[in-house]
Order: C-alpha cells, then structure tokens, then sequence
C-alpha cells in the first residue's frame, strides 16, 4: 500500500529498519522501537535530529503530522546515556598535539613531473596532483615502507567524501553483555542477539596512534640500562615526555622520551613485579608543571651473550615472537589506563597514545630498543578480561572458556624508536643524582648524595644543577622536607629555560634550608651490593619475561631456579 513506510531509527549499538504507515500513532511507533532494540517503554528516547532536538513523544500524532517520511532517519538515545557525537565534539578536550594536526592540511605535495607533465607550472594532472595522507601506494613505497597509516590520516580518510564526515564516529569496542534486556533471565541462564557482543573478527590495524617514539639523547637510555648491567636483573620505567609531530609520515604523532621514572618494583633475571608507589601522583604532577606527560613505559628483557665483549643474546625476533602474551595484556592495561580523548568518539575516548618500549638483544647481539602498541581490539579484549597468557608458551595468548565467541586477535603492531643525530636536552645537568628506588644498587636518593651532587657542580649555573628529573622529584617528595607546595618556581624555571627564575628560586628560605641539611648531613658509608658475576646464577635459557601487576592472569609460573655458574652482565 501507498501508506506503507520504513523508517531508519539509528542508536549507540546500530541501525534498524522499522516498518510503519503514514497513519501510525507516534505511541505505536515507539513500541515497535521497543520491541526491536529490546528496551523497556521508558529506558530510550527518538529524536527527530542527532543533537537530541526534536523528542518524538508517546503520544496520538500520526507519523503524517509529524511530518516523518519513508526513509527518514531517527536517532535513539538509551536513558542515562552519556552524550551525543555532537556534544562530544564540543566538550571533549583534546591533546595538543590532535588540535594541532586536526587543523593541518595533510595533503602530500608533488612537484611537476617533467616526462609525464603536460601542463603548464600552475596546472596539475593526475602525475602531480596532491595525494591524501591516507594513499597507500604512497606509503609503500617510503624508505622503509609504511604499513600503517597515522591515526589522523585515518580521521582524515573516515571525514572525507560529500557529506565531509558529518555521520562519521569511531565506536569503541565491547566484549560485554549489553544490560537492559528484559525479554530473558540475564546471564548465564539466558542471552539473546540483542544484548550478546558481536564475535571479534582477526583483522590487522590499519593505523596506529604513535608512529614514532624518539628518545631525546642517550643517556637517558644507558642510565636506565645501568642497573641490568650492574645486577643482572630486568628493570621496567615509565617514559615522560611529550606527543609532536612526526614529519616523515603524513599526519604522524612522535612520542619524544624526556626522562625515565622507575618506580619501586621487585626483579630477578627473567621477571618483574611492580609494587604500590606511594610517590605516583606526585611524580605525575612535577611532570605536568615541568610540560611532560606519562607517555608510554620501557622495560629490560636482556641476557649476556659474551661478557667478555659485551654482547646480548637475540631472542625475540621473527621465529619466536616480538611481544609475549603476558606483555601485551600488561601493555594493553596500560593504554586503557591512559585512554585518548577523541571528539569522534561518543565515550569521549578511543584508543591510547600509550606505547611500550622493550630493550633487547638484536641481530648484531647488542642492545636494541624496540616500541609497540597493542590494537584496540587488545585493548578490549583486555579490558573487559576476555585475555590470558598461556604458561608454556609466552608467544601465546587464549580467549577465557566462559568466551568461546571471542578470539585472540592479532594484537600488536611495530613502532620505529629512533636516537636524533643532534641529542636534545629537556634536563640539561651534566652531573648525575640518584635515580629513585636504586636502594640495592647502594644508589639512594637522601640529603648525603645531595650534598655530595652539589659539591660536584660548584661552578654551574644554578638552573643546569637543578635540571635533573631525578634531582627535582627527591626535592618534592623527600621525606625531611618535602617542598611540593613551594617549587613551582624552580619547575617553572625548568620548562622554560630560565636562569633568572631559578635565581630568584634559589633565595628563597627554602632553599637555604635545603643547603643547611646538606651542610649537616653525616657522612653515610654508601651501601654495597653483590654483582653479577659473584653469587647470581640463573639457567641460560630462561623463559619469557614475566611481567606482573594488578592486571595480571591468576596463575604464575615458579620463579626461576639455579641451575649453572653465574655469567657477569656486560658493562
């Protein structure tokens, strides 16, 4: 009949055709909308537009008087719900580094080629016309080729085409049983289509929010690797620096790497456990006055090869694995831990700018840094606990039994990390204090070493001595006297390069007490540690680095058993 219509109603899950007639009261309607999407009379709201305007109301209108069409699209907003695409738009507050990329151009620009070129210099062809940040072909053939392309270049390729993005949102994956359905007893004694979340199809990544991960000079690196090539045992920190643009990739995101925080962990030479920081919030905030942000973790899977020359052994690589399945859960805790905010997201949130760095043994048996991500298909699947690592195999992970529906994706993709040829300086020191929680290394952050520091730096500027990261969080979080309500100043002088802050800082009384502590602190005899080499000795085939946490699976494997002489880590 002329009067038959179809409506689409679309919602947060989805869209669904709903059939009508011109002549339908509004409350029939809603009960078909009902039925469908399985809610209750009360648990959704339609509207006409999808900024929440125009509330179709139970009432006795005709789909006629409310001037509804065959083929028109509604927009279904669950109860409770928490905001639309476009008010998310306006209110999701962005890193920088997305505003700025956002409001790029993006295009790659191509000279006139002068064989294939027929025009004149200020037309273009099909030989030298722009190509979108998201060509392919063009990012196959970089040196060396790119398999993913830049998370904005994505944004970019999803916002294209006539209607400019204006239907276009990134939806966050879901392993969990929708709630609200009432036409079942809830799980386990019943489920249905409606409320059951889609199995998870393998498929690999087209982008990645990070392409590049950029350590500022080396030092930063050898100072971390310091503690395995003094005791043998791994060492994991967090990566504080800050997100810019990687110009060797249309549209690219560069994590550059400031300064590593190691937070109090226990290891051995094949596991790490890290433990409750107590100083976590405080050396979040230091970093945010200092400009810095937590912008990834790194830590060590090393084993000496020859300690004689100083080589390692090569152990991850194309025949075993890159990333164990324990690491990739434990990488995958951390992105959903430091979720990035995203105006084309309804949650406000997709994905994570978070990356993991592993320092290990390369072709050439020497130290070699390696960054990943996991996909946010990993991220789900973690998140939700769908995810667990197999004992006997570290290259394997499997989906929970009470999951047979969901599958272990593929969850990890490569990150180039790099070394500048020109080294950068966010901490400009050129002596060493302590780094944080070394206490078994005789290494101890206390008014003794800061003294001793300072007696190294007499004729250096005041902003160059106090220009260690390690050096300010021993100043905010000390126990005698912590000054974490009186150094914005000194943090402000930091950040900015400021000799003439610093200086003002360094008459204040707190400063003059800080001097008068070290002035008067007793001569501490420094502690002495075992070396590798002397009483270490662990099976030259250990298994995978287990790493554990909070996010960690139930089971464990034993911790490693002596079984040979001891070999000495190289220098």
């Amino acid at each position: 009949m002329a009067d038959n219509i179809i409506i689409r109603v679309q919602s947060p899950d989805g869209m669904k055709k709903i059939p009508s007639t011109k002549r339908e009261t509004a409350a029939a309607f809603l009960k078909k909308v009902a039925k469908e999407f399985g809610f209750n009379s009360n648990g959704f709201s339609v509207y006409l537009n999808r900024n929440k305007t125009g509330e179709i109301l139970s009432q006795n209108k005709t789909m006629s008087l409310l001037k509804i069409k065959h083929g028109d699209m509604l927009y279904l907003f669950p109860s409770g719900s928490p905001s639309t695409s476009g008010e998310v738009m306006d209110t999701v507050q962005e890193d920088e580094i997305d505003q700025y990329l956002a409001k790029q151009d993006g295009k790659i620009y191509r000279n006139k080629d002068p064989q294939l070129c027929r025009h004149s210099a200020l037309g273009k062809c099909v030989h030298c016309v722009p190509l979108e940040p998201f060509d392919e072909d063009y990012l196959n053939h970089l040196d060396p080729p790119v398999k993913h392309m830049s998370f904005h270049a994505y944004i970019r390729k999803l916002t294209g085409g006539a209607d400019k993005g204006k239907f276009a949102a990134l939806e966050n994956i879901s392993c969990k049983i929708k709630s609200g359905c009432e036409g079942h007893p809830p799980w386990p004694e019943g489920i249905c289509t409606k409320c059951q979340p889609s199995a998870i199809t393998l498929n690999r990544q087209k982008y990645r929010h990070v392409d590049n991960i950029m350590f500022e000079n080396h030092t930063i690196a050898d100072r971390f690797l310091d503690f395995w090539r003094k005791t043998g045992s791994q060492r994991m920190g967090y990566l504080y620096g800050r997100y810019t643009e990687h110009k060797d990739i249309p549209l690219g995101i560069r994590a550059e790497v400031a300064a590593i925080y190691e937070p109090p962990q226990n290891a051995t030479q094949n596991s790490l456990e890290l433990v409750d920081d107590p100083k976590a919030a405080a050396v979040d905030e230091i970093a945010a006055k200092l400009g810095l942000c937590k912008v990834g973790w790194i830590f060590t899977d090393l084993l000496s090869e020859d300690t004689r020359i100083g080589t390692v052994r090569y152990t991850r690589n194309g025949d075993s694995y890159f990333l164990s399945a324990e690491e990739c859960i434990t990488a995958g805790y951390f992105q959903n831990l430091h979720s990035n905010p995203c105006r084309l997201s309804r949650d406000g949130h997709f994905g994570s700018k978070f990356v993991t760095v592993v320092a290990t043994g390369g072709p050439d048996n020497q130290v070699h840094f390696e960054g990943y991500q996991v996909s946010n298909q990993c991220m789900a699947l973690v998140r939700d606990e769908c995810l667990l690592p197999s004992k006997d195999a570290p290259e394997l992970g499997f989906a929970k039994e009470s999951s047979p529906e969901q599958y272990v994706p593929d969850v990890f993709f490569k990150i180039t990390t790099t070394f500048p040829k020109d080294p950068q300086y966010t901490f400009c020191s050129t002596q060493r204090f302590p780094i944080e929680n070394r206490d078994i290394l005789g290494e101890i952050q206390n008014f003794h070493s800061l003294a001793t520091y300072l007696s190294q730096c007499t004729s250096t500027a005041f902003l160059d001595i106090v220009s260690d990261f390690h050096l300010l969080l021993f100043l905010v979080t000390n126990e005698v006297m912590p000054l974490s309500d009186s150094i914005g100043l000194l943090l402000d002088a930091v950040r900015t390069s400021n000799e003439d802050l610093a200086q003002t800082w360094k008459k204040s009384e707190q400063w003059a007490t800080i001097e008068q502590l070290c002035s008067k602190s007793a001569l501490i005899s420094a502690g002495t540690v075992k070396r590798a080499g002397s009483q270490f000795s662990f099976c030259t085939s250990p298994p995978a680095l287990w790493v554990t946490g909070p996010w960690a699976a139930p089971q464990r494997p034993p911790p490693p058993q002596p079984c040979g002489p001891a070999s000495t880590a190289p220098s």
